[in-house]
């Protein structure tokens, strides 16, 4: 079952922050990872408008997830946002309709 990583951060240095974003792509590839959303055009349709840097990841499984973020490819390129964003990073398994 495919795993998602969602990751809301507050980008408080985007200098600095760019070269987080372009160290991330071929780790997370390395760990079958593929971005379904990197930040782009949004809209609060109820509660607290929300102003933060959104990004999903789907891996294919909450394991592979799991390894890719405790990697030591990924704790080295994490240094780079270290100082430049604040972030919430959550892991949760997908969906799987119970009629297949």
């Amino acid at each position: 079952m495919p795993a998602y990583l969602i990751a809301l951060v507050d980008v408080t240095n985007p200098t600095q922050y760019a070269e987080y974003t372009k160290a991330t792509p071929a780790v997370i590839a390395r760990f079958g990872g593929r971005f379904i959303v990197r930040n782009g055009r949004k809209s609060t349709l109820e509660g607290p408008e929300e102003n933060r840097r959104i990004v999903v990841i789907e891996f294919p499984s909450f394991e592979r997830a799991s390894e890719f973020y405790h990697s030591a490819e990924y704790q080295q390129a994490k240094q780079l946002r270290a100082g430049a964003a604040i972030g919430s990073f959550i892991l949760i398994d997908g969906y799987t309709s119970p009629t297949g």
